[in-house]
């Protein structure tokens, strides 16, 4: 071997060595790990017994009805959850001496509503003595039953969602400090409308960060868990209603063992969020307005 091809090679080894540690951990902990579950998910296995193939056979009606209620649940509460963010967002794109102070407020749902806390807190302000109902029996209607009906149990979740949009509100409102003035004023001249320059300025200008939130709050709404599992206690009901693909997936992973139903259902959840992020992606092109675009 020349002087030269041994250089190279030290070099080569010398990076491999410095790289080895992300590789082994890698293998070890993602990418091994992700074999072993997709063999898993076509088996029966209770972490007490040998896994058992069993092809398709991992999903019953109870799973069925859990992918209904995710998917109500991110289909009704992503768009509520994006439009009341983009609204907030158009209110504090004000000039106003206490704006800032506006912004951390509105923000701050987000930064502990997913927390436990605020999963009880919720429970209790929609309970049969809360203030929700206390509010309804003020008004002469009647108090709904919130823990007694699954389609009213459901609600409540996606009312939790929409109330946790300051982190979308944020990226709309830097988007909108980058919408140039002199287009709303030129605009004007023209003799348009608010509702015309939103339509015909806001939201085309606004479109690819409309789908960077779309994107990351559908995968966020696949996977929630902790509003599902406090206000229902774990149980998912009443009647399965709050039943949400990752409760369900958690229940047959860590209350019943088992492992295999659960390793698919973590499959399948991962096959939905890709087909429906590459779906967002494609159609795209039809709505999504970018700068490159200006000049044709």
């Amino acid at each position: 071997m020349s002087l030269r091809n041994h250089q190279s090679l030290r070099a080569n080894m010398t990076g491999y060595a410095f790289i080895s540690p992300f590789i082994v951990g890698f293998l070890a902990f993602t990418l091994i790990p992700m074999f072993i579950s997709l063999y898993l998910s076509f088996t029966t296995y209770n972490l007490f017994t040998p896994p058992k193939w069993i092809g398709l056979g991992n999903f019953d009606p109870k799973y069925w009805n859990s992918i209904r209620v995710t998917f109500t649940y991110v289909l009704v509460g992503v768009p509520l959850r994006l439009i009341f963010a983009l609204f907030v967002a158009m209110i504090l794109n004000t000039k106003s001496r206490m704006v800032g102070t506006y912004r951390t407020m509105y923000y701050l749902p987000s930064i502990i509503g997913g927390s436990v806390a605020v999963s009880i807190m919720w429970r209790n302000i929609f309970s049969n003595e809360g203030i929700v109902n206390s509010l309804l029996l003020a008004l002469g209607a009647t108090p709904v039953k919130w823990f007694g009906d699954p389609n009213a149990s459901l609600a409540m979740l996606i009312t939790l969602s929409v109330w946790q949009f300051g982190s979308s509100m944020l990226i709309f409102l830097a988007g909108l400090k980058n919408i140039s003035v002199e287009m709303y004023e030129a605009s004007s001249v023209d003799g348009a409308s608010p509702m015309r320059k939103f339509f015909s300025i806001t939201l085309p200008l606004l479109s690819p960060i409309i789908l960077f939130n779309l994107i990351m709050q559908t995968i966020s709404a696949f996977m929630t868990f902790v509003p599902a599992y406090v206000i229902s206690k774990g149980e998912g009901g009443p009647m399965d209603g709050t039943m949400l693909h990752s409760l369900y997936l958690f229940r047959q992973a860590f209350m019943f063992s088992n492992m295999g139903y659960a390793a698919a259902m973590a499959w399948v959840m991962l096959i939905m969020i890709a087909i429906l992020t590459a779906i967002l992606f494609l159609t795209s092109k039809f709505w999504v307005f970018h700068e490159t675009e200006k000049g044709r």
